[in-house]
């Protein structure tokens, strides 16, 4: 969180450790174990929501405000990480050091779309609007950027599945 996966180097982490590099080295042998295991420890202490706690919203819409509401709210309390990892996300790619989406990513947009009575291309299209809704970008450039409340944040992302369905 210091400078970003980018510029991290075992050296540093070794350092601020209190260990040798090879002691690093001999718990991750590339870069992509320690990436992981950074990845899977940070996201121990800040876990992102749980999808699965929304599906017993019966109102699709309701369903939606809420799983958005929780996002976004992790997003404000893990902002700095999420924009450093965002900043070098394509020297991670490039890397082969992250998969294509955010893990929770793809079951929350599968919890938010249920419920939605919709089949093809409505379907597709209200399934990239939540995915739309759910990026930290749509949530930074909401927020952060417009300067819109928290709840009309959510409102508009709700408005725009709304209208991905009537089209």
């Amino acid at each position: 969180m210091t400078v970003g996966p980018r510029d991290t180097t075992v050296s540093a982490i070794a350092e601020r450790a209190g260990v040798e590099r090879l002691t690093v080295y001999r718990h991750f042998p590339n870069e992509k174990g320690l990436f992981a295991a950074c990845t899977a420890h940070y996201m121990s202490l800040h876990p992102p929501p749980d999808p699965r706690s929304w599906s017993g919203i019966h109102h699709p819409g309701d369903r939606l405000r809420r799983g958005l509401s929780e996002t976004y709210v992790w997003f404000e309390e893990n902002e700095r990480r999420q924009a450093s990892i965002l900043r070098d996300i394509e020297a991670l790619r490039a890397r082969n050091l992250l998969p294509d989406r955010p893990p929770f990513e793809a079951p929350a947009v599968d919890v938010l779309a249920s419920g939605w009575r919709v089949r093809g291309r409505a379907r597709e299209r209200l399934r990239s609007a939540i995915g739309h809704a759910l990026s930290f970008y749509t949530w930074r450039s909401l927020e952060r950027e417009q300067k819109l409340a928290r709840s009309d944040a959510v409102e508009l992302m709700v408005a725009l599945a709304d209208r991905a369905v009537t089209t």
